[in-house]
């Protein structure tokens, strides 16, 4: 018997959206470097490493969100506890929805996404640069 899927996509990126804060890539390029925000780039290092990366980013692998937040997690990361604006950006805008929402239902606030994720920065002329292996120690 094929499984019956009950919560698409769709519904899930429709709630997302409905919970979390979107911002156009030229919001967020004009939080770049701010003090009180914390830039996170979901994206995997195979994508980062093609693509570049945005400088002053923390790195979290979708893969670990969840783990990284939590602070009673073996994984947990300090980046997470801090009182500062978490706007979380992917590929093309659309895990970065799902991850900000499972951020928020697990009570980091404020969080946002970057809709249209890298793709929709690098094309508003926000900055990058290539990701090379110092890039990745501490994030």
């Amino acid at each position: 018997m094929p499984q019956q899927i009950t919560t698409g996509i769709k519904q899930m990126l429709d709630e997302a959206n409905a919970a979390v804060e979107t911002l156009t890539p030229a919001e967020a390029i004009a939080l770049h470097g701010q003090e009180d925000v914390v830039l996170v780039d979901l994206r995997d290092p195979r994508e980062m490493e093609r693509e570049g990366h945005v400088p002053g980013t923390f790195h979290c692998p979708r893969g670990m969100l969840e783990f990284w937040i939590d602070p009673a997690s073996p994984y947990a990361k300090p980046q997470f506890t801090q009182d500062k604006k978490f706007v979380f950006f992917c590929a093309g805008g659309l895990r970065s929805a799902l991850a900000a929402h499972t951020a928020h239902k697990m009570g980091l606030k404020p969080v946002a996404h970057v809709e249209g994720g890298y793709k929709a920065w690098k094309e508003a002329g926000g900055p990058t640069e290539a990701w090379v292996a110092r890039a990745r120690k501490g994030g």
